[in-house]
């Protein structure tokens, strides 16, 4: 079975072509996000077509940066680039020139999406339930139970990104403030400091304090949801044990003292692909 695969980011868009469970062709682009969305659906398009043109896709599967209405199969918004509210991405790719006739493509939020491609080709396999978070430009989170994404009962469920974590602390682009986005994605650390996150966590000074917020959001996942392991991917994840280490030790130090939840928080191990590696499950398990 070939399947294409998408990944919508607020910094890179994605695209793979998978035959089965192998990945045959990757290509990655930087998103210009004040070109808001029509720059990026015409990047996109450019991809697509030249990857339709080699290929005929027996299905396809996106993860796109920001809430997804999956009942609906629509893009809810993205917080951070500008005229995706209520948009059919499905409708419109099956509608491309050149795109494979009788093939829908299926869409979930991208934290979703990882946390399934950690769960079945990753970090996550033989860990259940399993908590993704991803820390990147935004930041999300998806359970995987069993073999399936919890997404509650309006695909609202995992949005750790938008727990308070800092009452009265400055405000997020969802409105409120103090948010576990707000204090720790990468697009806030920029704005907030000057550099970028690659830079900022090279600084064990800076680390010790960042890990305090990061702690305070993860703790609410592993006191309600008590997972097997907790996941983290995106950009920032790839600071490795200059994040981990510390984070690890800010948890035992939160963590409530009679409370034997684990603590195993790890690395995504597909690195920048698991939104793509979960875009491929998606599709093939819906068409299997």
């Amino acid at each position: 079975m070939s399947t294409l695969a998408i990944d919508v980011g607020g910094s890179k868009i994605s695209v793979a072509v998978f035959e089965g469970k192998r990945m045959m062709e990757r290509e990655s682009h930087s998103t210009h996000r004040a070109g808001g969305r029509d720059w990026m659906l015409a990047s996109l398009e450019t991809v697509v077509k030249t990857l339709a043109a080699r290929h005929r896709f027996d299905c396809c599967g996106i993860g796109f940066g920001g809430p997804v209405d999956f009942e609906r199969q629509r893009v809810v918004l993205s917080t951070h680039v500008p005229g995706w509210t209520d948009f059919d991405l499905p409708g419109h790719l099956t509608n491309l020139p050149g795109f494979v006739p009788g093939v829908v493509p299926i869409i979930d939020n991208d934290a979703n999406a990882g946390a399934l491609g950690e769960a079945f080709y990753g970090a996550g396999r033989g860990h259940r339930p399993l908590f993704y978070l991803t820390l990147s430009t935004g930041i999300g989170g998806g359970l995987v139970a069993g073999d399936t994404v919890y997404r509650g009962a309006d695909s609202y469920a995992g949005e750790i990104g938008h727990l308070t974590v800092r009452p009265g602390g400055p405000a997020c682009l969802c409105g409120s403030h103090g948010c576990l986005e707000r204090m720790c994605c990468g697009f806030w650390l920029e704005r907030d400091h000057g550099r970028p996150a690659s830079e900022l966590l090279r600084d064990p000074a800076f680390v010790e304090r960042y890990v305090v917020d990061l702690a305070l959001g993860l703790k609410s996942a592993v006191m309600l949801l008590n997972p097997a392991r907790i996941v983290i991917g995106g950009g920032i994840a790839k600071a490795g044990d200059r994040l981990f280490v510390p984070l690890r030790a800010e948890l035992e130090r939160q963590i409530t003292a009679w409370s034997r939840a684990r603590i195993d928080v790890v690395p995504a191990q597909l690195g920048s692909d698991s939104v793509l590696w979960g875009a491929m499950a998606l599709a093939t398990r819906r068409t299997a």
